[in-house]
């Protein structure tokens, strides 16, 4: 379910950059922190040949440090030791005070973090966590409908303009 494009706002060009469209349409996002992760160097390696899927991933706080939890790096082919786990947990790397903040919203208003994009920034992997609350299925219609009247008219007013 992740989206691999060629370029973000964040990375250089020629870096893969993967966007979870699946929780853009599950959730309603409040807030974003870009956040670290640490990897090893076999797992950045499979990253940046595209090795990566955000699928069902998600994040929680645990004893006071962020957990990512089911996403998927494939086993870098050309490793030269042993292979970790493709569906490992891994640590993000936060600060304290947006661990408490984090832990706080999701304690006190029933709310999930979730990775939304994953890319690079100068030669390090950053994760984009997203504090959403999920959507019902109301509201996963009104945002198609409304998604289709947009592209409907823009496709009216590029037609009036020729």
């Amino acid at each position: 379910m992740a989206k691999k494009s060629g370029r973000s706002r964040d990375s250089k060009p020629g870096l893969p950059s993967f966007t979870n469209r699946k929780a853009l349409r599950n959730f309603n996002i409040l807030d974003r922190v870009e956040t670290g992760i640490a990897l090893a160097g076999q797992e950045v390696k499979s990253i940046r040949a595209g090795g990566l899927n955000m699928g069902d991933a998600y994040a929680r706080i645990r004893d006071n440090e962020g957990m990512l939890y089911d996403l998927h790096i494939a086993p870098y082919k050309f490793a030269t030791y042993d292979t970790l786990p493709p569906t490992r947990p891994r640590r993000l790397l936060l600060k304290k005070r947006e661990i408490r903040k984090l832990k706080g919203a999701v304690e006190e208003k029933g709310m999930t973090l979730v990775p939304l994009r994953v890319y690079f920034k100068k030669h390090l992997v950053k994760v984009e966590l997203g504090l959403c609350k999920g959507k019902r299925q109301y509201e996963k219609r009104d945002t198609i409908a409304r998604k289709d009247f947009e592209r409907e008219k823009e496709r009216a007013l590029k037609e009036r303009d020729e």
